[in-house]
């Protein structure tokens, strides 16, 4: 937000200074704030919520970006980088998951914002609602919901792993625990998930650029595998924790460094000429998340247990 509010006052009198420095910032600083992301996971925290946790993410995950490419294209007629973006962040991990798949399809700032914003929005609304939702469930027995259950609902539906901690906190430690792990899977599934929309955007680029008689390039998200060796390193618990520290505080400040990079870059005229559609879409997709992720989360739950 300190970044916007900067480029749409101060920044736009020192763009021909600072540009070049911001751009590198909004690209490099991202990729490897990505990469050491990874170091914040591992591999043991699958076990611990086992097949039922494993085809729950996977699950909502495909069906929300799934259900975002049908919506906002079919329906709401976006343009495919915003609806990419917005069904990124909505079903993995919020503005992270936006700004690691905006390179994969060469997103424009603008876009990147909006897609930022939209999750925010809802993901933040989430925070709130899902401790809400959890003590009337538990005084009326509308669901089979228990704490851990709950978490586990909680992780593979919020947004964006800080609200994920703060719902589940709200709730109670058990709760956020099992959702904590739950959401650490979904980002997970990041690496994958870019690494097949970087080949599917690929061929459909190239035939574009074909019968148009244009050249193409469009780049490999690299990145997206050192992400899960990353992952991987953790998971050896090789590193010392305070080593594992260091690198998830360097983390934050790249992630930090990136963001605002982007804010700087984005004008607010630009999310203002985008309308209404990407909120509703987004807002779509948070219903989805809150009333299908409850039904997804039961159904499994019965199905395995």
């Amino acid at each position: 937000m300190a970044g916007v509010i900067l480029g749409n006052t101060v920044y736009p009198w020192l763009h021909s200074f600072c540009d070049p420095g911001t751009q590198w910032a909004k690209h490099h600083l991202l990729r490897w704030g990505i990469i050491l992301y990874g170091f914040r996971l591992s591999f043991q925290q699958i076990t611990e919520i086992g097949i039922t946790g494993i085809a729950i993410d996977s699950v909502i995950v495909a069906s929300t970006f799934l259900l975002a490419c049908w919506l906002g294209r079919r329906i709401f007629n976006l343009d495919s980088e915003t609806v990419i973006l917005i069904g990124a962040g909505s079903s993995i991990c919020g503005a992270a998951a936006v700004m690691a798949t905006a390179p994969v399809i060469k997103a424009p700032g603008n876009k990147i914002a909006i897609a930022i914003s939209t999750v925010v929005i809802f993901g933040t609304t989430a925070m709130f609602f899902y401790p809400w939702l959890y003590r009337l469930n538990l005084y009326y027995h509308w669901l089979a919901f228990n704490p851990q259950t709950f978490g586990m609902y909680l992780g593979s539906t919020v947004h964006e792993v800080a609200q994920v901690v703060a719902a589940g906190h709200a709730i109670g430690t058990e709760t956020e625990n099992i959702a904590v792990i739950g959401k650490m899977l979904r980002v997970m599934m990041l690496a994958p998930f870019l690494l097949v929309l970087g080949i599917v955007f690929k061929k459909t680029r190239t035939k574009t650029a074909e019968s148009a008689s244009e050249s193409l390039s469009i780049v490999f998200p690299w990145f997206a595998l050192w992400f899960m060796a990353a992952a991987a390193i953790n998971s050896t618990r090789l590193l010392s924790p305070a080593l594992t520290g260091d690198l998830t505080r360097l983390d934050n400040v790249l992630l930090t460094m990136a963001m605002i990079a982007l804010g700087l870059t984005t004008r607010i005229r630009d999310i203002r000429n985008a309308g209404l559609k990407p909120l509703l879409l987004a807002l779509i997709l948070f219903l989805w998340l809150v009333l299908g992720g409850a039904g997804i989360n039961l159904a499994f739950d019965q199905l395995f247990n």
